[in-house]
């Protein structure tokens, strides 16, 4: 097979997986219990008035019909409007992604590059109480709950000692002028710190056990015995040689690691109060908003989804080995 016919298939494999997800999401948010226009609908309307607000958002329609003009929305990024608020979704998401996206990216760019730096090390120096300490930390923190890592963070620095503020992105008051003012300010920075160093603990462990894994692979081969013959130093041996030929799974790793980083920031969101999308998919489901709940729960399912394509084909361009059966 071709590397064409290759990404012929596996973008129709990526467009049947999000219509399987969009319609579990359809049949999910309708099995649920609850009256989701009972936030917007008064106990004192008159019955008539009731049936009007209900046939606006088309929920009095049979459930076919719902779910043909879903995917027909769905098909035009029309993601609805929210029953709450009135305002669609698609601007919902706008308002609430790009704070997720800064603390995913600024953990993950921390956790990778100190996880890569001593999977490197330790993989380099094999048996010693610098690997096993390294492992026994990537390992707990890969167990350890990111969210219960998070209360305990908010517990001593916050509650305790008082020097990390204990909610939100940035402090009363404070009114930025636009996001990319708000992002650079030390306030904003300051509040990251926490939920991003929390986040950074959990995501480390993977690359680190990745990388660290890899390098035991490549120190095996020949060409290291060769780089020692020619009488480079042991540093150049180890980052210009062995952690550039192991760093090939690591890559292909955070590609997947950024899909699923977007998803679970909905635990750390919300212990940090961080108004991110994660946080306010939580809110939606729990008043019953389907628009918004359905809109957010479908970005963050894309992402994964979209990330692992971009695995794939990252794979077969930056290993000539690959082969297409």
């Amino acid at each position: 097979m071709s590397k064409l016919s290759f990404f012929i298939r596996r973008t129709g494999q990526l467009f049947v997986t999000l219509w399987a997800v969009a319609t579990a999401l359809f049949m999910l948010f309708r099995l649920m219990p609850g009256d989701p226009t009972a936030y917007v609908i008064s106990p004192q309307m008159s019955p008539e008035v009731r049936r009007q607000i209900i046939a606006s958002y088309g929920l009095n329609d049979p459930l076919h019909v719902q779910y043909v003009r879903y995917i027909q929305n769905l098909v035009t990024l029309n993601l609805g409007r929210s029953f709450h608020s009135n305002q669609p979704v698609t601007e919902v998401v706008a308002n609430y992604l790009p704070n997720t996206l800064v603390l995913m990216l600024s953990a993950l760019v921390l956790a990778y590059t100190v996880g890569v730096t001593l999977g490197v090390l330790t993989g380099w120096y094999r048996g010693s109480q610098f690997e096993k300490t390294a492992v026994v930390t990537a390992l707990v923190g890969r167990s350890v709950p990111s969210f219960w890592v998070g209360v305990i963070f908010l517990w001593i620095f916050g509650a305790w000692l008082g020097i990390a503020p204990m909610s939100g992105m940035t402090s009363m008051g404070t009114a930025p002028s636009g996001f990319l003012d708000m992002i650079l300010s030390v306030d904003f920075l300051v509040h990251l710190f926490g939920p991003m160093v929390v986040l950074a603990f959990y995501y480390m462990g993977y690359p680190l056990l990745i990388m660290r894994n890899s390098m035991l692979e490549v120190l095996a081969d020949d060409f290291i015995d060769v780089c020692r013959a020619k009488g480079l130093s042991e540093r150049t041996i180890m980052f210009r040689h062995a952690a550039r030929n192991a760093m090939l799974p690591v890559l292909t790793a955070a590609a997947i690691a950024i899909g699923f980083a977007v998803g679970g920031s909905v635990l750390i969101e919300t212990v940090f109060a961080w108004p991110g999308i994660g946080r306010e998919m939580i809110r939606a489901v729990l008043r019953r908003d389907y628009p918004v709940a359905q809109g957010t729960f479908l970005v963050l399912a894309s992402a994964v989804v979209f990330m692992n394509f971009i695995a794939d084909l990252l794979y077969g361009i930056l290993d000539p080995r690959v082969t297409y059966d």
